[in-house]
């Protein structure tokens, strides 16, 4: 059996840990916000004005990937990530005084994002032996989990003892790290220079990338109640450690890519998807009675298992039998899909949570991630089974 723990699979695992911890540290963000006096309305809108960007560079991104080189564009993806958070030291004043500005940095710091995780998990997806496909994006995805927990953490004791020119600091010097730890690496696949290759909207024409992408979608509303309204929910509700919930959310979905990791290589990854969704939409829904930190956890971990599933089993769903050539444009039109969920559901559940309160918007959000069941149903047992991928 091939070897799945290379060094170029762990540093870049490091770089996607680090890359993922300085975005996880902007959960946090909304509470700069909300000193500067803004609304749910104006933390949906400059929350999600970083996933719009990272959307509408998507093609660009995408095929920049394919043309220029996974490793390069990851370059430039962690040297966004390092410089940007250094230009939110120099907002003061309120938000009105400084609106034009954030949002400018917040579509710049989306456009890093998206080079380094589509750039990432290209790379990882050319190096993973096919056959254990789900297994190796489950597992490397624990990088990004782990990224997901210790963020927060480390942003809400800086914020907490320093304040907020330290948090920019510390996202700032997470990136610093992901641009260091793969620069000696080489590219993972060099393209022709006579290949065709289909252009990133061609993929709009393909069934199964468009289940995918609607799946992604609803994934990425679930991660904009999670990622933008959690903190300033339990703010409302005088719970402290706001940290809780995204510590429980990684650890189960760090224990699922563990104890699931060869799931969906054994039975497929249409039969894990539905199982993913309700944990997922159930978690959402948890939150609707939240009054304390217990079910701030309970709701973490429901979540989080949900995510275990549901990120791995969608990815390998897309790329399966993609060739090399054209993965950076798959991965691309796949978490583009996750990021136009997070900034529609940035954008529509900041209304409902300003309208109706937080209640509310967790309710909409578990609702709008169960209907994924009508996309991918429950599949029957003798469903095929993905064999070995061709080795490229």
């Amino acid at each position: 059996m091939a070897t799945l723990y290379t060094a170029p699979f762990l540093l870049m695992g490091l770089a996607n840990f680090c890359s993922i911890a300085s975005f996880a540290c902007f959960y946090l963000f909304p509470l700069f916000l909300m000193d500067r006096g803004a609304s749910q309305t104006d933390i949906g809108l400059i929350m999600g004005a970083f996933s719009l960007s990272a959307v509408l560079c998507r093609p660009w991104v995408a095929a920049m990937i394919d043309r220029f080189g996974r490793k390069r564009s990851l370059t430039v993806g962690t040297l966004i990530m390092t410089v940007v958070p250094l230009g939110y030291i120099a907002l003061g004043g309120r938000l009105h005084e400084i609106y034009v500005f954030l949002l400018m940095l917040r579509i710049l710091h989306g456009i890093g994002l998206a080079l380094c995780s589509t750039a990432i998990f290209t790379y990882v997806a050319d190096i993973i032996p096919p056959y254990r496909l789900n297994e190796g994006l489950g597992i490397f995805g624990v990088s990004g989990l782990t990224g997901l927990a210790v963020g927060p953490i480390l942003a809400e004791m800086v914020i907490t003892r320093w304040g907020f020119t330290y948090h920019f600091l510390l996202a700032s010097s997470l990136g610093l790290v992901a641009v260091l730890s793969h620069l000696n690496l080489g590219e993972s696949y060099i393209t022709p220079r006579q290949e065709a290759s289909p252009s990133f909207f061609h993929l709009f024409r393909r069934k199964k990338l468009l289940m995918v992408a609607a799946l992604a979608a609803l994934f990425g509303i679930a991660a904009a109640a999670s990622g933008n309204f959690v903190a300033p929910y339990a703010k409302s509700m005088q719970l402290h450690f706001v940290a809780v919930y995204y510590v429980s959310y990684s650890l189960a979905a760090v224990m699922t890519r563990f104890g699931g990791a060869r799931l969906g290589d054994r039975v497929g990854e249409r039969r894990v998807l539905p199982y993913a969704l309700v944990l997922s939409g159930s978690g959402l829904l948890l939150m609707t009675w939240l009054h304390g930190s217990t079910i701030l956890a309970l709701a973490g971990l429901l979540s989080g298992c949900g995510h275990g599933f549901l990120y791995p089993s969608l990815n390998a769903l897309a790329i399966r039998d993609e060739p090399k050539s054209i993965r950076g444009k798959v991965t691309g039109f796949f978490t583009g899909s996750i990021e136009a969920g997070v900034f529609l559901g940035s954008l529509v559940l900041g209304y409902v949570g300003d309208w109706l309160g937080f209640p509310a918007l967790f309710f909409t959000a578990g609702c709008a991630v169960l209907l994924g069941m009508a996309i991918c149903p429950w599949q029957p047992a003798a469903e095929s089974i993905p064999g070995p991928l061709p080795r490229e």
